[in-house]
């Protein structure tokens, strides 16, 4: 299913709050801790969307945009490697140095 146009826009006004993109990931990796993957990929589709940041992480994994759109689809299933440096990029990208810090225990 395709997403509107008003709901990209949404996301896209909703990422611009840094505790919004934040609520994102760590609901994307707990979603995929539940073994809910389909869940994790929107959620992290939604952020890269949300942040206009698929060229840029794709660019920083050293893989295709395309393939950094697969590995996120419905049905893409990623290996734990790709994700976990997902997770790292995005984290990265928030300002967060340790993992401490972005499960907000620092």
């Amino acid at each position: 299913m395709a997403l509107t146009r008003e709901f990209k826009e949404t996301v896209m006004e909703l990422c611009k709050d840094p505790e919004y993109r934040k609520a994102l990931l760590l609901e994307a990796l707990e979603s995929y801790l539940e073994d809910d993957i389909a869940v994790g990929n929107a959620l992290l589709r939604d952020y890269l969307n949300g942040t206009q940041a698929f060229s840029d992480v794709a660019k920083e994994l050293e893989v295709e945009e395309s393939g950094l759109r697969r590995m996120v689809s419905r049905n893409g299933n990623a290996t734990a490697k790709k994700l976990f440096r997902l997770f790292k990029v995005c984290q990265k990208r928030e300002g967060f140095q340790s993992a401490d810090q972005f499960l907000g225990m620092v």
